[in-house]
């Protein structure tokens, strides 16, 4: 894993990302030269061409989820993914060429192209995922700890299904730590952590040990180990790195204040501004004919109103109207007390239940964003309610609260919709890594993901 933005990305994705933009824009050189063979042809004018041709080919691949971490692949269903993807890529560079009639470069040329593109991201797919089996792209860790928070690394650890694999040494147990990870996975204390770091050829030592402070912690030892060239790396940085969550339930108060990120600058602010204005005004320009059936089919089904407003707390607790499409019925809360949302909810109108799965009962509040009480991408706004209960019982929760709310956000993309405080909790864990380390190249990735969650309807409610 390395840093793009205060984003952890993992190396072995950007490096088949790499990989396949230069396949993609070699193909379009070997598609033209197939295409006038024998004759000789000049092909400086397609580079703009093809580099277009790559990057919406990316794009395709990474919305149909071809590059996510926690997806285990095989070369059938890398297949079939690759089809729809570019079938999608297909159809978004027909758009391209129509709207830039100068980016054109041929039907016959284009037909080439799309088959060698294909041929050629398998087979650099089948080259890395062999890698993966061979277990060259593994890394060997060591945990400092066997209690509780060991455990919970281990789990994450183990049903991490992407391609950073880790392969683990074992736990070393603390002094007066309860044993939470099963003792086949201890390892023996024969002499110091730099000796056993050694001994079992562990790159990097996680301390996933809670209390931190007294004589026997061994703050020495790890500064060696660090001295002879071994990782080491804190529970709470290594869920940030791997999980994109921060958790709450160990984390250390000093962390936070101490450790980077929470960009909060004028420019930040502003060239989040600018994307937001920019990307509302290209979404509500496509989607305006969606909006106006929906709007037409809710009338049709439980007549007015069409939209409903609703209060939510926004950025320092600020509260505002927030706008959606109604997907309830009008009697959903008569009783008059605030209820959480559940998938399959019976309030839903027929109507209700589609819009919801496809999130298109969102897109009103593009107006919000318009009107600078939401960003594109943010925490998703919670009502007052929900915001008092969940503060007094969560910690850390009105840290989200130190920017703007967004129409999708990365607890939105990566966890189901929640209807409880559990459920509340590992979102927030999410929501907290976004506000730690927000930029415009972690608001590209989300809106790639969000398109993704659109057309496979997850999380829908």
């Amino acid at each position: 894993m390395f840093k793009i933005s205060n984003h952890y990305v993992s190396r072995t994705v950007f490096i088949l990302l790499l990989v396949e933009i230069s396949i993609l824009v070699a193909s379009v050189y070997l598609g033209a030269t197939i295409r006038f063979y024998p004759e000789s042809q000049q092909f400086d004018h397609f580079f703009l061409s093809a580099c277009v041709f790559a990057l919406v080919m990316v794009f395709s691949m990474s919305a149909l989820g071809m590059y996510q971490n926690n997806f285990v692949e095989d070369l059938r269903n890398t297949l079939l993914r690759l089809m729809p993807s570019f079938a999608l890529g297909f159809g978004i560079i027909t758009l391209v060429f129509y709207l830039v009639p100068d980016l054109y470069f041929g039907r016959g040329i284009l037909g080439f192209v799309i088959i060698i593109a294909a041929f050629g991201t398998l087979l650099a797919r089948a080259l890395f995922f062999k890698s993966a089996k061979s277990k060259f792209l593994e890394s060997r860790i060591m945990f400092l700890g066997g209690g509780s928070l060991a455990r919970e690394c281990r789990e994450m650890v183990m049903a991490n299904m992407g391609y950073h694999k880790y392969d683990i040494v074992g736990f070393i147990p603390m002094p007066g730590e309860e044993c939470a990870v099963p003792s086949s996975a201890l390892l023996p204390a024969n002499g110091s952590l730099a000796s056993m770091a050694s001994k079992y050829n562990a790159s990097e030592i996680v301390v996933s040990v809670q209390n931190r402070r007294g004589g026997t912690f061994p703050i020495q030892e790890l500064l060696e180990c660090k001295l002879n060239g071994v990782k080491v790396t804190g529970a709470e940085t290594f869920f940030e790195r791997e999980a994109c969550q921060i958790k709450v339930d160990s984390l250390q108060p000093g962390w936070l204040v101490f450790g980077g990120g929470f960009d909060q600058s004028f420019l930040r602010t502003s060239i989040k501004r600018i994307f937001d204005l920019f990307t509302s005004a290209i979404l509500f320009v496509a989607t305006l004919p969606v909006m106006l059936v929906t709007a037409l089919c809710i009338f049709i089904e439980d007549r007015a109103p069409i939209f409903y407003q609703q209060e939510r707390v926004g950025k320092d607790g600020q509260t505002f109207m927030v706008l959606k499409f109604r997907s309830m019925r009008n009697d959903a809360e008569k009783a008059g007390k605030p209820q959480w949302a559940a998938a399959d909810d019976p309030r839903t109108t027929k109507v209700g239940r589609i819009i919801r799965k496809l999130r298109i009962d969102e897109l009103p509040q593009i107006l919000n964003v318009l009107k600078g009480e939401m960003s594109f991408v943010g925490p998703r706004p919670e009502r007052p309610y929900f915001v008092k209960q969940l503060s007094e019982e969560i910690p850390y929760y009105n840290v989200r609260h130190s920017i703007k709310p967004g129409i999708t956000g990365l607890a939105q993309v990566r966890y189901q919709y929640g209807s409880s405080v559990d459920d509340a909790i590992q979102k927030l864990q999410y929501d907290l890594y976004y506000v730690k380390n927000n930029s415009l190249f972690l608001d590209v990735l989300i809106l790639i993901e969000t398109v993704q969650v659109v057309l496979f309807g997850k999380g829908g409610r």
